[in-house]
């Protein structure tokens, strides 16, 4: 069965030793599609340009709440010019992340992600969503762009916010961290997520699922995932393998 790797970052510096042989591989491991999101312009870039050369690699472009710090209005024109490509299907990753310290301060994340689901509206672009320790404000900030939707990557939020964005007509990703002995939230909100609105995400390199956790993620690791969501929905793995590649390819429109 076809997997759908909804977000993975095959542009990232850990991948620089065997990138193209990773990806050459994919296909043979049942890793039908891959979307590789940036998280600044030159990452952005540098998934829109694997894309280009992969057939199952498909990119967005977007601004991350981490990388910031030096927005200027000018950077919409140059998002707006990688998201003319033909293989660059969503906005992102973009967002609110207030776990680290030294991240750009909460307002100008704010209007950083504003500006971005703006240009979503404006583009008619799925948008792909990290929300770290800021579940208010990612939440209502949301609320302002009613016509915008997408995926909240690696949901973390409660069941009660999951509720209200799939009632707004997201999607939930669902990664590694699902498969880890503290995973308690997840189950719960698996339990009252439909099928779908579902999608599989690795984040590689980082987030691996047990039992590889510590180790390098890709998408190929993507069953042990799979296989706990099926756990939980009480089907099996390899339906679950065929819903969440169908929801991703309706998420991303991608025929």
């Amino acid at each position: 069965m076809p997997i759908f790797d909804t977000h993975a970052h095959y542009d990232d510096s850990r991948f620089d030793g065997d990138r193209d042989a990773v990806l050459a591989a994919l296909p043979e491991a049942g890793v039908e599609l891959v979307l590789d999101p940036g998280c600044d312009l030159p990452s952005s870039r540098a998934a829109a340009a694997l894309a280009e050369r992969y057939s199952h690699v498909y990119a967005a472009a977007g601004i991350h709440p981490e990388n910031c710090a030096g927005f200027q209005d000018a950077d919409l024109a140059a998002l707006r010019q990688l998201l003319a490509q033909p293989k660059v299907a969503a906005i992102g990753e973009i967002g609110l992340d207030y776990y680290w310290a030294e991240n750009p301060p909460r307002d100008f994340q704010q209007m950083v992600f504003r500006k971005q689901l703006a240009l979503a509206e404006e583009l008619d672009l799925p948008v792909i969503v990290h929300d770290r320790e800021a579940h208010g404000d990612s939440l209502s900030i949301i609320r302002e762009f009613p016509a915008v939707t997408g995926v909240f990557h690696c949901f973390s939020g409660s069941p009660e916010m999951a509720e209200e964005l799939l009632k707004r007509g997201w999607y939930l990703g669902f990664d590694g961290p699902i498969t880890y002995k503290n995973a308690r939230r997840a189950p719960e909100v698996a339990a009252i997520t439909p099928l779908e609105r579902m999608v599989v995400e690795t984040d590689a390199p980082y987030l691996s699922p047990v039992p590889v956790r510590g180790r390098r993620n890709d998408s190929r690791y993507l069953p042990h995932v799979i296989a706990k969501l099926a756990e939980w929905k009480g089907i099996t793995p390899e339906e679950m393998t065929r819903i969440t590649c169908e929801n991703g390819k309706r998420l991303f429109r991608l025929g």
